[in-house]
């Protein structure tokens, strides 16, 4: 297992914020001590020729340069640009290792599924999936990406929206956070999940999701990992435990693809818990 990881991503924060610090500054030391031959490094910032397959240059300028918040869950934190540089990058280097033959997952902030081309929103600011796998395509491959985040990745759908080498699945809980992900076309399936869904209606359908993009028959896969769906989540009103999240992991450890994984939300004090429930049973592959 590869740990895509820079430190300085818990360097930022904004008061009372629920995409905070302790998110990832918890789960290093947890992970580092239970899984001690895994191997952390340090990912590069992403290129504007990376940032441009998926963004507009108007976008890319603006994330830069505001002094203004992009909106009310998403402040012009000083030196934001630099973070989301860093996710971004961490993201493409991950899907790198996995097509060179490694389990890789990237542990950073801000997360980016809700980014969209031209605007920054719900807590992102680059789209990361999208951005590693726009990239990923210049190699010739087809790209499935499951998105398991309790919010719909409406930036994420946006971007690869009727790209024929990508397909992408969404399982949310709707009604909620950003207020789309209602309906399927094209190459894009969603899956609105009521609140208070019981979980195991959740997990089938999560795992319908997944084999209906294997179906697909991808080169890569690349997961929008986001554990808000757990049931003591403050954000949503879903029902899913740990045991859950490492069904999802086993599910991926008996995959014969390359995959990478990407956080996105989650924002209970057992978020630690649940990546480390996830990453051990896909680790076992």
């Amino acid at each position: 297992m590869i740990i895509f990881h820079d430190p300085r991503c818990v360097e930022y924060s904004a008061p009372g914020h629920p995409e905070r610090p302790e998110r990832i500054a918890r789960t290093v030391p947890l992970l580092k001590d239970r899984h001690p031959t895994w191997e952390w490094r340090e990912p590069r910032p992403a290129s504007e020729k990376e940032l441009l397959l998926a963004h507009t240059r108007e976008h890319l300028e603006h994330v830069a340069n505001t002094k203004q918040d992009f909106d009310l869950d998403t402040p012009a934190i000083r030196n934001i640009h630099q973070y989301a540089l860093k996710s971004a990058g961490a993201a493409i280097e991950a899907a790198r290792a996995a097509l060179g033959g490694e389990c890789a997952f990237s542990l950073m902030r801000p997360p980016g599924h809700h980014a969209t081309r031209e605007r920054a929103m719900g807590f992102c600011y680059f789209n990361n999936v999208a951005i590693a796998a726009l990239n990923a395509l210049e190699s010739g491959i087809k790209v499935a990406i499951w998105d398991f985040d309790a919010h719909h990745g409406n930036g994420t759908e946006a971007i690869v929206a009727n790209n024929p080498q990508i397909k992408f699945a969404s399982i949310h809980q709707f009604p909620a956070y950003p207020g789309t992900g209602r309906k399927s076309f094209a190459n894009i399936d969603n899956y609105p999940i009521a609140p208070y869904t019981p979980r195991n209606e959740h997990v089938d359908i999560a795992k319908r999701a997944l084999d209906k993009l294997l179906g697909f028959e991808p080169d890569l896969l690349l997961v929008s990992a986001g554990f808000d769906a757990y049931s003591g989540d403050p954000l949503v009103q879903m029902t899913l435990e740990a045991e859950d999240f490492a069904e999802f992991g086993q599910w991926l450890s008996q995959i014969n693809i390359p995959i990478a994984i990407v956080l996105e939300g989650g924002y209970s004090d057992e978020l630690p818990e649940l990546i480390d429930a996830f990453l051990s049973a896909w680790a076992k592959r």
